[in-house]
């Protein structure tokens, strides 16, 4: 009986060995296990990235092939390493770092050893590739781009690292990825996937033919194309216009949020990240410490807004109904504060709602900032309904764009004074700068942007986006189609509308008018102080303007920003029309503007001394 019993132990011990090893042979096979397994050689097949267009079907990036050098460390044999390395086109130092950066990744792994050549390098390579054992070249695309604006926007792609590979283990080393802009947004959507041949090899290391004749194998799968909400004719007629000058710019269509422009000054041909001397190139732009081109100004620099931050403070105190348009107040070629006088440009003289706007009143705007406050019992009370209107624009937070990066920009709020003043120790007159956008306000060119497509919808926007649709889908996501709407009631943006038109007829931007097109507008110049070796010191200001057209039915609503650009209409204001003009009617007429803003630049202030240091809290600007 207990011969039996132990017979029969055997026996189930040795089934359930023999079933699950045919198990695991059969039916529980991962891709993975071959990367384990010495005799098994995997070799990618890697797609072309998605091809990407503009919102009229203009390509923007395409591809273009080039050839990797591949190295797998425990296959190499003794080889002439200085005729290798020349070859190459890398010295023999360079060439011992990167066997043995290859060799820490995986002795069995397939390792990029030299990225990225091009095919007259290739042609050269090629033929005397068979006398190196342990490389090979592998097929690969790069990147093409047909335009040299967007850099910005689109982005680049660069080389996994080791962080890359810990957190994704679908990349391999020496795999391109999405770093920045859309390339980065849409990096799965552009990237396809890879496919994978296994390849069985013998007991002497050589090849014999498909790992399980080949049923493992995958095909590769392209990248999908995506269309962006980008005007490439807008875009590169915009960045010309921002030659030696330092801003941002953004455009967007009202009734669609989609970004029809968004610049930043001075900027890059996105075509030198490509390529072998895409790191070198890297470099020199990245730590550019003065100009700052890879810096984007249009979502990530956050100024005072200055006076277009007025309109939104004439329809604050319309809808709590503290004014109405014809309330008038008095400018004394500025305005007191606690028996100070603040300045102001207008002229002077009783001025409306109307004149307020259009002649850019800063004692209009600090009676009806003041008049929002009074309502209230607090100043804390006045604060609340003030932050709640100001943030129902988009600003003092992120938008939810699809925009891989961006800053908040700024609406302080009554925690943000008490920690400055002390709870109940401060009133409307310490942040009376808050009325016409200067003060502790700050936005992003893009809020500034998105704030003008909501007057311009009369109380709505749509959230910015950058996608138009992805591959064959008209489809996007439903949070870039659901408007968004402000606490301002409709009825009361026409009269902040009509002085804004009135910018142009009557007001502070009558020389930059566009014939046939009737556009409103606001002018802003921010005053720009900085600390120069400790002390406070006063540069030249910087030139702001956002505006729409037509003013019914618009088709476009931008911002423009342009650091040390004097007054608003200076630099702002042309660069402005220029584009309104461009877009709507697809040509320019004011040449004068154009030639102007084509020849001209600023180089001359950026050149001056500036730290950069920010000013504290309790010292405004005006």
């Amino acid at each position: 009986m207990k011969k039996l019993l132990l017979s029969s132990v055997v026996i189930i011990v040795g089934f359930v060995f023999i079933s699950r090893l045919s198990y695991l042979q059969l039916f529980s096979f991962s891709p993975d296990q071959t990367l384990e397994d010495p005799a098994i050689k995997a070799i990618y097949d890697y797609p072309e990235r998605g091809y990407v267009y503009d919102r009229n079907g203009e390509l923007l990036v395409g591809n273009q092939p080039a050839y990797d050098v591949m190295v797998i460390p425990r296959e190499v044999q003794p080889l002439d390493t200085l005729e290798f390395c020349r070859l190459l086109g890398i010295d023999k130092e360079a060439f011992i770092s990167k066997m043995k950066k290859a060799r820490t990744y995986s002795p069995r792994l397939p390792s990029v050893l030299v990225p990225q050549l091009s095919k007259e390098d290739y042609a050269g390579l090629q033929e005397k590739m068979r006398h190196f054992e342990g490389f090979y070249i592998q097929k690969r695309s790069l990147r093409y781009y047909a335009t040299n604006s967007a850099a910005n926007v689109l982005g680049y792609i660069s080389e996994v690292n080791e962080r890359d590979l810990q957190n994704n283990p679908y990349y391999v080393a020496g795999e391109l990825k999405g770093r920045t802009g859309i390339e980065k947004q849409y990096e799965e959507t552009l990237r396809g996937r890879k496919g994978v041949k296994y390849i069985q090899k013998d007991r002497f290391n050589r090849d014999i033919g498909p790992y399980k004749a080949g049923k493992l194998d995958t095909l590769p799968q392209q990248g999908k194309e995506i269309r962006i909400t980008l005007d490439k004719t807008l875009q590169e007629y915009g960045e010309r216009l921002m030659h030696g000058k330092r801003g941002g710019i953004v455009a967007l269509e009202p009734k669609s949020g989609e970004i029809l422009a968004m610049i930043s000054g001075p900027t890059y041909d996105p075509a030198l990240l490509v390529g072998r001397e895409r790191s070198r190139n890297y470099t020199k732009l990245h730590y550019d410490t003065i100009s700052k081109p890879t810096w984007d100004r249009s979502i990530l620099a956050e100024p005072s807004p200055g006076s277009p931050f007025k309109t939104l403070n004439a329809l604050v105190a319309l809808q709590e109904g503290v004014i109405d348009p014809s309330t008038k107040f008095r400018c004394y070629n500025g305005f007191y504060v606690g028996g100070t006088k603040r300045g102001c440009h207008c002229g002077g003289g009783m001025r409306d709602m109307n004149s307020g706007i259009y002649q850019s009143c800063n004692a209009y705007f600090a009676g009806t900032f003041r008049k929002i406050y009074d309502k209230y019992p607090t100043t804390d009370e006045g604060m609340d309904v003030w932050v709640k209107h100001m943030k129902s624009f988009g600003l003092g937070g992120y938008l939810g764009t699809d925009l891989p990066t961006g800053r908040p920009g700024r609406i302080p709020d009554r925690a943000y004074y008490d920690r400055a003043y002390g709870d109940n120790r401060w009133a409307s007159s310490f942040i009376i700068s808050n009325s016409i956008g200067q003060g502790e306000v700050a936005a992003t060119p893009l809020q500034l942007a998105n704030m003008t497509a909501a007057i311009a919808n009369r109380g709505y926007f749509f959230t910015p986006h950058i996608i138009k649709s992805v591959g064959n889908s008209g489809s996007i996501n439903p949070r870039f189609t659901e408007p968004r709407y402000t606490t301002i009631d409709r009825k009361h943006f026409e009269p902040v509308v009509e002085g804004m038109a009135n910018v142009y007829k009557y007001g502070t931007a009558r020389w930059v008018q566009i014939p046939g097109i009737e556009i409103a507008g606001k002018t802003g110049t921010v005053e720009n102080f900085v600390r120069i070796n400790g002390e406070r010191m006063q540069l030249t200001d910087h030139s702001v303007f956002v505006a729409f057209a037509p003013v019914e039915n618009p088709k476009i609503a931008l911002a423009v920003y342009i650091e040390n650009g004097y007054y608003g209409a200076r630099y702002a204001g042309h660069i402005a029309s220029l584009l309104i003009e461009k877009y709507v009617k697809g040509e320019i007429t004011r040449k004068d503007l154009e030639k102007r803003m084509l020849e001209k630049t600023l180089e001359h202030e950026y050149a001056k001394p500036y730290s950069g240091e920010p000013f504290k809290i309790n010292e405004y600007v005006w």
